[in-house]
């Protein structure tokens, strides 16, 4: 039998409403399933947004995913309202653009983040990637490390491809149409690694320093626009 992502969410949805009933603020899909890019291996990245959360939420939230089929396969996210709300801008802006609504919506976020958070949200995901790209360069050398970390910068890229033209592609292939030729090459590298079993070391070098080399160049970017936005800012100051 395959499996079926619109039956699970409908079953999902319908314990969840069972046991939080009028408590559910919002239920969402993220990832692969909710770009419509999973394959058999994805995993189901479930979020789910109550009034609050308290360990017994918890608890029964974990019991109900454990009665449900494949789940081996659920993963994803579980908070309070107020949590939500209040947390770090950049990633809440990702939050909001890659999640497909199930239950309720998420439309009030989008007036708590700026241009400003954006630019933090590509410039954290590039400090991230580069720290990490570096660390596998020098210490556990790693194929694997290296796929996860080109995966991670798409969704740094989908947040400069925003920046760059004011529309958010949740979708890889409607992206790379949106990109500046440097970053498109970053995205085509790691749609390749996905599915590609290398070994050479030359190989290895070369994809990781031209990572390292583009995380490098946003890195830059992105902070020196944060440097000139808050010398304007001060230049206001009596």
């Amino acid at each position: 039998m395959n499996f079926d992502i619109n039956l699970w969410m409908k079953e999902y949805s319908s314990e969840l409403r069972k046991i939080f009933g009028n408590r559910i603020w919002f239920v969402g899909l993220q990832g692969s399933y909710g770009r419509n890019e999973a394959t058999e291996q994805s995993d189901i990245d479930a979020v789910v947004i109550l009034d609050k959360v308290t360990l017994e939420d918890i608890k029964a939230y974990s019991a109900l995913l454990d009665r449900l089929p494949y789940r081996e396969k659920a993963c994803g996210f579980i908070s309070g309202k107020q949590e939500l709300l209040n947390w770090e801008k950049s990633d809440l802006f990702q939050f909001y653009y890659d999640t497909l609504p199930i239950i309720g919506s998420l439309n009030s976020l989008k007036e708590y983040f700026t241009a400003a958070d954006v630019r933090r949200a590509i410039r954290i995901g590039a400090c991230n990637i580069y720290h990490g790209c570096m660390h596998n360069m020098v210490h556990e050398k790693s194929w694997e490390l290296l796929k996860g970390l080109y995966k991670s910068a798409a969704f740094t890229l989908q947040a400069a491809g925003f920046l760059q033209t004011g529309k958010y592609e949740r979708r890889r292939k409607d992206l790379l149409n949106h990109l500046l030729p440097e970053d498109q090459a970053i995205l085509l590298i790691g749609q390749t690694l996905k599915n590609t079993n290398l070994t050479e070391r030359k190989e290895f070098e070369r994809l990781s320093a031209t990572l390292l080399s583009w995380a490098s160049d946003w890195i830059v970017r992105c902070g020196t626009t944060q440097q000139q936005t808050e010398s304007a800012a001060d230049s206001l100051e009596p």
